[in-house]
């Protein structure tokens, strides 16, 4: 949408390859970057002042340092962190954050800001999980067919040209656990399969049609799809889902498989939900 990418520091180890990812994806999209720092005032009414004009400073050093040509801009801000985040949102092309802040427990893969944000916010959310050194040159969505789904790959096709990376569209199938006197049994079941992988694979060729610089590829799995998606995170720079699919409750803010891959991660996860205004064009 033209927005800057946004990026949220606390200046805990968890942010630092955030802020990393985040200028590098400012670069290679030749969007602006905005560094946000929310300064809560820790309790017994400690001024924190200094520390989070360090946190703010550091980062925008580090973000300076690696990405010469893009516009850095930083905003100290004060409130509740979940809500300036979600409000950043409505005016950026994405939110970055790490997946734990200061404070986060060490067995936890994801914190509750991360989570919050990726649940509420207005357009793709980034989630950084660890080192973001190397790289495959394969961007992962994931596709049900729903409208948050065309979203993410529509923003996983925009990843792809800008990394000049192909980009795997994964559709996976999750057999039903039924019961044994269910009238619908094993054939059928391979039957609706057979079905709703013959139609994911139609919408690939839709975007392959639509976007002939990129390589896509489609796979249709009978598997689970958090953990087919999971999975494609040991390979993948980048996969992308959709905050909710087709399986959805109307008053979930985050699906249960975009959930589940946040967790399982072992790259960054963006989780993208169609903005009210305007959404990008898909099959």
């Amino acid at each position: 949408m033209g927005g800057p990418v946004v990026v949220g520091t606390d200046g805990s180890p968890s942010s630092a390859p955030a802020v990393e990812w985040a200028a590098a994806d400012a670069r290679r999209r030749g969007l602006p970057l905005r560094i946000v720092h929310v300064c809560e005032q820790w309790s017994h009414g400690v001024d924190t002042s200094r520390y989070c004009e360090g946190a703010l400073e550091a980062a925008a050093d580090r973000a300076r340092a690696l990405s010469t040509d893009v516009q850095v801009s930083t905003a100290m801000l004060a409130g509740n962190v979940i809500d300036v985040l979600v409000a950043e949102s409505a005016s950026a092309d994405s939110v970055v954050l790490g997946s734990r802040g200061a404070g986060g427990f060490a067995g936890m893969l994801l914190g509750s800001v991360g989570l919050a944000v990726a649940g509420h916010a207005a357009g793709p959310v980034v989630i950084v999980h660890g080192d973001v050194g190397g790289e495959h040159g394969l961007v992962v969505a994931g596709d049900d067919g729903s409208p948050h789904a065309r979203e993410a790959v529509a923003y996983a096709i925009e990843q792809a040209r800008a990394r000049q990376a192909r980009l795997r569209v994964i559709y996976a199938w999750r057999v039903p656990v039924v019961e044994s006197s269910w009238p619908v049994q094993g054939p059928q079941l391979a039957a609706y399969f057979e079905e709703d992988a013959r139609a994911a694979h139609e919408r690939a060729d839709r975007w392959r049609e639509a976007n002939p610089d990129i390589v896509i590829d489609d796979e249709q799995l009978r598997d689970h799809p958090v953990a087919a998606l999971s999975d494609a995170t040991d390979t993948a720079d980048l996969v992308v889902v959709g905050s909710r699919g087709l399986g959805g409750f109307s008053s979930a803010v985050l699906g249960s498989v975009s959930h589940g891959v946040l967790h399982h991660a072992k790259c960054p996860v963006a989780v993208v939900r169609p903005r009210e205004t305007t959404g990008r064009e898909g099959p």
